[in-house]
């Protein structure tokens, strides 16, 4: 049985023509021949690299040109001139549009991603609601690694997350590493009045100075290089604590910069510091919700009791 034979049967069976069968199998033949090149060219350059990042975006690149190409000469094997290209396209254009709307709104999303780069695969970012680490960027969904939710100070909670990427377009979209690669940290300590605060203030600064002073150098040149591109300036760098007034004491807020995936670790640090050196201080004492009667002159820290009522008894209150 030669071809001409066998394309008389499936002619039989499917109705199709011995025209329509030339260019199924044509089509066939190039997407195969497009797989397996792709398939090649994919072992030979990613056995060379070690870098995760760069391997996934070879990974993409030889995906997307491979899926382009094999477009373009499909729809030359099915449309012969440009007249019937556009004719076809113009019609399949129209309805697609009606029907696809939120699967084009999608793609459009991944073509601003691509030209706009308002993040890149491994960035942490927030869209809308969800926030993650960036693990997978394709056609029309963003793959996040969930963090924060029922998890403390944004670590990961497991969960996958998959994001449309038209939502660039309707949800504010924040990204953790865009300008410069550090957050600023926040890390409150409430002191009693009686407590001697400027102590307190001093070794709160030592403290935030250890762990977080070797990166506002750093710092500080990714903000001149982000500058030359976008708006973004800061007059101070370096760690600093604020004093302020509470109803129940007074309120020392170390501020300073973290790298964002280790706000945990450096939060934990600062505090093991920060209880290790108050116990040690017996004119330092912290402030929290409570109402109880006490004799100040004797049941008080030798360096914070009052002067002023020294044989009475007061109700004190720390809320």
């Amino acid at each position: 049985m030669n071809f001409s034979d066998f394309a008389q049967i499936i002619e039989q069976l499917t109705g199709l023509d011995s025209a329509w069968q030339s260019k199924a199998l044509s089509s066939l033949a190039v997407i195969l021949t497009l797989w397996i090149t792709q398939r090649l060219i994919k072992l030979f350059f990613i056995r060379k690299a070690n870098d995760p990042k760069i391997i996934y975006q070879l990974h993409k690149f030889i995906s997307y040109t491979a899926f382009c190409i094999g477009i373009f000469l499909v729809g030359k094997i099915w449309f012969v001139g440009m007249g019937a290209i556009a004719t076809f396209l113009g019609l399949l254009s129209a309805g697609i549009a009606i029907a696809l709307r939120d699967p084009l709104v999608n793609l459009a999303g991944w073509a601003f991603i691509l030209v706009r780069r308002p993040f890149e695969v491994g960035d942490r970012i927030q869209i809308g609601t969800s926030r993650g680490d960036i693990i997978d960027q394709r056609l029309f969904t963003l793959t996040l690694l969930e963090i924060g939710e029922w998890i403390g100070a944004e670590q990961s909670t497991g969960r996958i997350i998959m994001i449309p990427n038209g939502l660039v377009f309707m949800q504010p979209v924040a990204n953790y590493y865009k300008g410069f690669e550090y957050i600023w940290i926040e890390i409150a300590v409430l002191i009693t009045f009686e407590s001697d605060w400027k102590k307190a203030k001093t070794i709160l600064s030592d403290i935030a100075d250890k762990h977080a002073a070797h990166l506002s150098g750093s710092a500080e040149k990714k903000v001149k290089a982000a500058a030359r591109k976008i708006m973004i300036f800061y007059n101070k760098l370096t760690p600093v604590v604020y004093t302020s007034v509470r109803d129940s004491g007074v309120l020392l807020t170390i501020r300073c910069l973290c790298e964002p995936r280790r706000r945990r670790g450096m939060e934990q640090k600062i505090w093991e510091e920060i209880l290790e050196e108050f116990s040690q201080c017996d004119d330092i004492d912290f402030a929290y919700p409570s109402q109880r009667l006490y004799y100040n002159a004797t049941e008080g820290k030798p360096g914070a009791r009052s002067h002023g009522v020294p044989f009475e008894i007061a109700s004190k209150t720390n809320t």
